[in-house]
């Protein structure tokens, strides 16, 4: 019983977080975002790269860390979809975020890859 009411503040907490996030995301200023995006294993080029923004819950709480994704590209270059390998909670909306509006080079089939994320607080 007790591991259930454990379990239960702890996907709240979760839930909170992610609720504050991405209510703050959009409300921040874009310099806050840092632009230290590294692409990996996907072999089609970005055409446009959108920077993620970085989260004011995340800089107030200072963390700091590497979100990785991995992508599915469709043929046309827009991102399909993108699912999340590891990363800090606060952090993964932002990228996430970004990630959709990235747009790659035409190709005749899908490609996949992984793409991460740094982010730093900036003073």
């Amino acid at each position: 019983m007790r591991l259930r009411t454990i379990g239960r503040s702890i996907l709240g907490l979760v839930l909170g977080l992610w609720l504050v996030t991405a209510g703050t995301a959009v409300l921040c200023p874009p310099a806050m975002a840092q632009e230290n995006v590294k692409t990996e294993e996907l072999s089609r080029k970005a055409k446009t790269k959108v920077a993620p923004i970085y989260p004011d819950v995340a800089r107030r709480m200072n963390v700091s860390g590497t979100v990785r994704l991995s992508v599915v590209v469709a043929p046309n270059g827009t991102v399909r979809s993108s699912k999340v390998i590891g990363g800090h909670p606060v952090l993964v909306n932002a990228a996430m975020d970004a990630m959709k509006q990235w747009k790659f080079e035409p190709a005749p089939t899908e490609s996949s890859g992984i793409v991460e994320f740094k982010f730093q607080p900036q003073d």
